[in-house]
């Protein structure tokens, strides 16, 4: 029986912290805060901006958005290229697909962005789906994008036949809002304890072990 996997971006199919990093760093010294460290930055990755530069910056409304736009400034332009996809990722989703299972990609990140960078890396074609966040900002929390994504590939209704793998907590937590089975990966900017606290229902330290576990669960009934 056909099965979803649908796969978060950042710390998932793509290693995206260069991109990220200098983009929300070059956002904060637009705002004229402080210099900070590209490493003290990896918090930016996975969930939505706005409340992270609130939590992180302690920013306000108006300033988190402004942020964001200065974000989206720079990795317009070349951020969202500032990154690579994992080694074996492309040959794990071209084996899903050839097993006769469905693949999409269900990011926080815009999904103008999405597109462009999957199409960038030439793994579009290795997804039957691609859903992200809206630029208008109606759709940007995970289980927002979650749900979007089971309304258009037609598994509200079979969510016992989806699953969705991300490195984050929120991409865990997301999945169970909806009863899905949730994969870990700890090769991401998440660690093993944070997808352990979030009740991961498997976690993977490599591409190899990510791929053998989705394989395995295609062969499921």
């Amino acid at each position: 029986m056909t099965k979803l996997y649908l796969f978060d971006l950042d710390g998932t199919i793509t290693a995206s912290h260069p991109g990220i990093t200098r983009s929300v760093q070059y956002a904060l010294r637009k705002m004229n805060y402080p210099e900070v460290p590209l490493e003290e930055l990896t918090p930016f990755i996975g969930p939505p901006l706005i409340p992270q530069f609130k939590k992180q910056c302690r920013m306000n409304e108006e300033q988190a958005l402004q942020a964001v736009a200065y974000f989206r400034e720079r990795y317009s332009a070349v951020g969202k290229f500032e990154s690579s996809v994992y080694p074996g990722i492309p040959e794990m989703l071209r084996r899903l697909r050839d097993a006769g299972q469905k693949t999409g990609i269900a990011s926080s990140k815009a999904e103008q962005f999405v597109r462009e960078i999957v199409r960038h890396f030439r793994i579009d074609a290795c997804f039957d789906y691609i859903f992200g966040a809206a630029m208008d900002g109606s759709r940007v929390e995970k289980p927002d994008i979650i749900r979007f994504a089971l309304e258009q590939s037609g598994y509200t209704g079979q969510t016992d036949r989806v699953i969705m793998v991300g490195d984050r907590k929120y991409d865990i937590e997301g999945a169970h809002a909806f009863g899905i089975c949730a994969a870990g990966v700890s090769y991401g900017y998440g660690s093993r304890e944070e997808l352990e606290a979030a009740g991961a229902d498997r976690i993977c330290g490599t591409v190899r072990e990510l791929e053998d576990f989705l394989l395995e669960a295609a062969d499921e009934k």
